[in-house]
């Protein structure tokens, strides 16, 4: 039996990295997965491989910032496939590095990723998750929303408020048996930690991608960064039906660094 079968969803940022892992594999466990990214290309070609497998997917690409289109890829999906089960809320953003003479149009667009679209759309699912009778909300914070970064202030602020929203709403929703938990990635090997490492104010802006990368892995107790399915992972146990008495959960994923 497949683990996700007849459940429907849709995961953001799903066109790279950890939400493409989790697309591929939610799929092939049986969910319908609304695929949303900025990159309509990328969009559309993990749709086609979906589909190419036998799987459920729904192109849903456009740009996070807009709080209608972070409304309206729920509605959409539910529309699809006949309702709303579950929404991994991945996208986000590394926002600035400095405190000082802080970048504001980058910071503007990181509160969106990581703050506003993770609002809107929550409050567009929770009304189709009571009419299925519960659902599972999973959202993407990082190791920065458990302990402080002092290279990403503005970062780690951004994901303490995830943290802090998930926990708050595992609480207001429980009693419509609707779970919400958080999954909270360390180092992760994906286009993603190369924008996070090589950010155009931080000291190190100048270094070699690759191997700042692997000096960042080379840190962690397991000894390397994470690959994308085994966060995917993380998110597709949290969606299933294994994880039905587990809410308000903050779940490292980061080779014991949190430990």
């Amino acid at each position: 039996m497949t683990r996700l079968a007849g459940k429907v969803g849709l995961i953001t940022a799903a066109a790279s990295g950890m939400g493409r892992a989790g697309a591929l594999r939610f799929a092939a466990e049986g969910a319908a997965v609304g695929v949303v990214d900025i990159d309509a290309a990328g969009v559309a070609s993990l749709v086609a491989e979906i589909e190419a497998a036998g799987g459920r997917a729904l192109a849903l690409p456009g740009d996070l910032t807009d709080a209608d289109f972070s409304r309206s890829i729920v509605a959409d999906t539910a529309a699809a496939f006949g309702g709303l089960d579950y929404v991994w809320m991945h996208a986000g953003h590394p926002g600035p590095s400095r405190v000082e003479d802080m970048d504001e149009a980058v910071l503007e667009l990181a509160l969106h990723l990581n703050l506003r679209t993770i609002m809107h759309s929550t409050a567009a699912a929770l009304p189709l998750m009571r009419e299925r009778g519960g659902g599972s909300l999973v959202f993407t914070a990082s190791t920065a929303g458990i302990y402080g970064s002092p290279h990403s202030p503005a970062y780690s602020m951004m994901k303490f408020g995830v943290v802090g929203w998930c926990r708050s709403l595992a609480k207001r929703v429980a009693p419509d048996q609707i779970r919400a938990n958080v999954i909270c990635p360390g180092g992760v090997d994906t286009p993603m930690l190369r924008a996070f490492v090589a950010r155009p104010d931080t000291p190190q802006a100048n270094g070699d991608k690759e191997e700042m990368v692997a000096a960042r892995g080379g840190k962690t107790p397991l000894g390397r960064n994470a690959r994308p399915e085994e966060i995917s992972n993380a998110a597709l146990f949290l969606v299933s039906d294994e994880a039905s008495f587990i809410s308000g959960a903050v779940l490292p994923v980061d080779g014991a660094m949190t430990a």
